[in-house]
């Protein structure tokens, strides 16, 4: 079996390479040409490149053409989408609800004494869609005010932008509860004239989110602890006293944490009272 192993990486390795020289040889051997045009004289404010490599031509163009939008090629649009899919995960995290939440539900796994029940799939999930459900009004402001007059071409993509912000950060300054974290980075950033909301850049506003929605995080995860702690203070004293010193004290208190949970609808009450933390 080790030796099949062996010849099978042997075999990988040597088609792995073998790939890899002929992607070679075809670079090689194939003409590659690029041209750059300026095609700004003809009204377009852009350019254009085009080239070929081998049989395979291209073209990329950043010219006002036919298929353009508000100075934008089509070309140019599918580059700025896929830009803003790829940092959704980070803009999902960073600027909303999910943070708080996904925080929150790992401190109720913790405190019950489960290190991987409920799974962390299940966590994040449950998390994922709490944050729609909270996020729900602010995602209909962006829709209306910067994403539909985008797509009827009423607005550019940088008043989009601005547009779309505004919800966002109405909602990031009203769940800032400590006006300490904005000054923190307000003088970080050497801003010392703020007359009103409106004087704070985003780039100082979303770490001031961030630092407050961790605090807030984690002044839910001391409560939640705080009965369990109970639980095993009471189930160490009663082991301590039979002379049970060698049994763990979690294998006792862990069944009477999930007992308690149960009876008390814990996952309602701590959705529950998470939600309206938001409001």
């Amino acid at each position: 079996m080790t030796e099949l192993f062996k010849n099978y990486k042997k075999l990988v390795f040597f088609v792995i390479m073998s790939v890899a020289m002929v992607l070679t040889l075809v670079c090689f051997t194939k003409n590659v040409k690029v041209y750059a045009s300026d095609t700004s004289g003809n009204g377009d404010n852009g350019f254009s490149i085009d080239g070929n490599i081998g049989d395979i031509d291209f073209s990329f163009s950043t010219g006002n053409g036919d298929d353009a939008n508000n100075g934008l090629s089509a070309t140019l649009r599918i580059l700025i989408v896929l830009t803003v899919i790829s940092l959704a995960p980070s803009i999902l995290i960073m600027v909303t609800s999910f943070m708080r939440v996904l925080t929150v539900l790992h401190f109720v796994r913790a405190a019950l004494g489960m290190q991987t029940t409920p799974p962390n799939q299940i966590l994040i999930g449950l998390a994922l869609f709490l944050t729609f459900f909270i996020m729900e009004p602010v995602f209909v402001k962006i829709n209306e005010n910067a994403i539909v007059p985008l797509e009827n071409n009423e607005i550019t993509y940088q008043e989009a932008i601005t547009a779309g912000l505004e919800p966002l950060r109405e909602f990031m300054f009203g769940q800032i509860r400590n006006e300490s974290d904005l000054a923190l980075f307000c003088n970080l950033a050497n801003i010392t004239e703020v007359q009103s909301l409106e004087d704070i850049p985003t780039y100082v506003l979303i770490p001031a989110f961030i630092i407050s929605e961790l605090r807030i995080a984690f002044y839910i995860g001391f409560i939640i602890y705080l009965p369990f702690i109970v639980i095993d203070m009471v189930v160490s004293s009663t082991l301590m006293s039979m002379g049970m010193m060698m049994l763990p004290p979690t294998t006792i208190s862990t069944p009477f944490k999930i007992l308690l949970f149960v009876v008390v609808d814990g996952w309602t009450l701590v959705i529950e009272q998470l939600v309206m933390t938001f409001y």
